[in-house]
């Protein structure tokens, strides 16, 4: 399989923001202008996160999503503040094509099976890992944008999420998130020892060779945002590097 290149744009009041481990956020433009733009640059699929993620900017999620799907021909998933199947539903009516689910599945881990039943393998579990001491990976699972401790391991979590229907893992190092110091292989190598289902690598993106570096640990596709928005890198770029070092990439 060609390994994917996917863009992330973090959506607050409907404009597309990026900051350090999700601090200090600057606006990065409009989300519909910037989807259409990465996707005639050539991305395999593109993700949206509500970071905002409140009742009242759902309605503005759901209009940002509509608009997408009509400019952008690539798969778009859809995540932040997804909590039941009736969200899911309304992501997916809006033209989404993967919905991503967080925090709502470690506080009910069977939305997970629910959502796989009604509608299908279209869930991206996005796991937020952290190194923290006890845990038998190394690595413990996140909330509140990395700064609070779920007390679970990421690595066991991801593979408990598959088995209750979870189509793939989308793994963000909140250690590396925003730094552009590179993927962290660690946990990536980690969750390809054990996982069957693809492996989005998150956090941490600087340069065309960070993403051969974490398609080497075993990702399936790789994610970026600051390098994307800011000019740091091009899609083509990111691709062109990877099929250089042998991997296949839709071109």
């Amino acid at each position: 399989m060609a390994i994917r290149v996917i863009p992330c744009l973090d959506v607050s009041h409907g404009r597309v923001v990026k900051g350090v481990n999700f601090e200090n956020l600057k606006d990065a433009g409009d989300p519909v202008e910037l989807a259409e733009k990465y996707g005639q640059m050539g991305a395999d699929e593109m993700t949206f996160l509500d970071v905002s993620a409140s009742v009242e900017n759902r309605g503005a999620l759901l209009d940002v999503v509509r608009k997408t799907a009509e400019y952008v021909r690539v798969p778009l998933t859809v995540g932040g503040g997804v909590r039941s199947v009736d969200d899911v539903r309304s992501l997916l009516e809006a033209g989404a094509d993967r919905v991503g689910i967080n925090t709502a599945a470690l506080s009910r881990p069977e939305l997970l099976a629910e959502v796989a039943e009604e509608f299908g393998q279209v869930t991206t579990l996005s796991v937020d890992a952290r190194r923290e001491e006890g845990m038998p990976s190394g690595f413990g699972v996140t909330t509140h944008g990395g700064t609070k401790s779920a007390g679970m391991d990421a690595i066991e979590w991801a593979v408990r999420a598959t088995e209750l229907g979870a189509a793939q893992i989308l793994l963000n190092s909140m250690d590396a998130d925003g730094t552009t110091n590179g993927f962290d292989i660690e946990v990536i190598e980690k969750a390809r020892s054990v996982l069957t289902v693809p492996i989005i690598a998150s956090g941490g993106a600087g340069t065309a060779e960070h993403f051969v570096e974490a398609a080497k640990a075993g990702a399936d596709a790789v994610l970026a945002a600051s390098v994307f928005h800011f000019g740091m890198l091009t899609v083509r770029e990111v691709k062109q590097t990877l099929a250089d070092a042998g991997f296949e990439v839709r071109l």
